[in-house]
């Protein structure tokens, strides 16, 4: 139940800036552009006597991006906010999540020695909103919000082509914190933090120190954004993101890479394929293999990816040099 109400405030939540914008609302502000981008999808599958099988299912998400644009002279500010959350019910079973994102960036630059290049400052935050589970268990919550939580700050170089179709932001001094804020997960090492301590005291295993719900990393840092119109009414959108822990096994890098391809049906209808790749040496991944009828379970750094295919309502508001 908590669920179901989640994904509709969710998306009562998009709705209303759907409806909400106005021409007036969005009238150009000097040195500011604004506007963002909304989308909401649906499926539903239904079988009643049917010999071919099957297994009823609904889906709902609903994703939301904004920015926040200001230049004047020399000066660039850039806000950005990401938003994602859906739910997915097959079956009788219940209303499990199938996307959840929170991820806001802000960078703040001036005008430094060569066409379109500037001295910036990055801060860059990520989370979820909801529990994630070790499915199908679905009892033992793996992740929440601020559980894991991304936290970074950088400052280096920034590249912004004329028509802000491509960016590259270049820093060889950033910080990287991860949090975990459940002290469950951190006593287990989760997402790379130190696990607890244990030894036996009087006779009995018991922990001896908490595990740390906040590990620092100084490295260095590169973010890579492209999005360009590559037929008419499909445009392609792609960011890369890395991050390379100096104290640390610095050969090992982080890398978060996600794709998305938009299909634009009419004014309000769109179709889309993403894609999310990540690996990080430092958070350990449940695996299971079977090899001659015996399964053994391990865990390991992985390659970690994800794919959605969606096609449902979208809307664009605000400036259009920037949408």
């Amino acid at each position: 139940m908590k669920k179901i109400i989640l994904i509709t405030s969710v998306l009562l939540f998009t709705s209303t800036i759907f409806f909400s914008q106005t021409t007036d609302t969005l009238k150009p502000v000097p040195n500011w552009t604004k506007g963002g981008m909304m989308s909401i999808n649906f499926t539903q599958s239904s079988f009643t006597n049917w010999a071919a099988g099957g297994e009823n299912a609904v889906s709902a998400s609903g994703m939301l991006n904004l920015f926040s644009n200001y230049k004047k002279g020399n000066l660039r500010w850039d806000n950005n906010i990401d938003l994602g959350y859906g739910l997915l019910q097959s079956g009788t079973s219940k209303f499990r999540k199938n996307e959840d994102k929170i991820d806001f960036t802000s960078k703040a630059g001036r005008y430094a020695f060569y066409k379109h290049w500037y001295y910036s400052a990055l801060v860059n935050f990520k989370s979820q909103f909801d529990n994630g589970y070790n499915l199908p268990d679905d009892s033992t919550v793996v992740s929440h919000f601020l559980a894991p939580g991304y936290v970074i700050g950088s400052i280096g170089l920034d590249y912004k082509s004329s028509d802000n179709s491509f960016n590259v932001f270049i820093s060889p001094v950033t910080s990287k914190t991860t949090i975990v804020n459940n002290q469950r997960l951190a006593d287990a090492g989760a997402y790379g933090v130190q696990a607890a301590k244990y030894d036996t005291v009087f006779g009995i295993y018991q922990k001896v120190e908490f595990g740390n719900k906040v590990r620092s990393e100084f490295g260095g840092y590169l973010k890579f954004t492209y999005k360009k119109e590559i037929l008419k009414n499909v445009i392609y959108g792609t960011k890369l993101e890395l991050f390379s822990n100096y104290m640390d096994r610095p050969q090992n890098i982080d890398v978060m890479w996600e794709n998305m391809l938009n299909m634009k049906i009419n004014k309000f209808i769109s179709a889309s394929i993403s894609t999310n790749l990540i690996y990080d040496h430092d958070i350990p991944v449940p695996v299971k293999r079977t090899e001659n009828g015996t399964t053994t379970e391990g865990v390991g750094p992985r390659l970690q990816f994800k794919q959605v295919l969606a096609i449902g309502l979208s809307y664009k508001f605000g400036d259009k040099k920037n949408n």
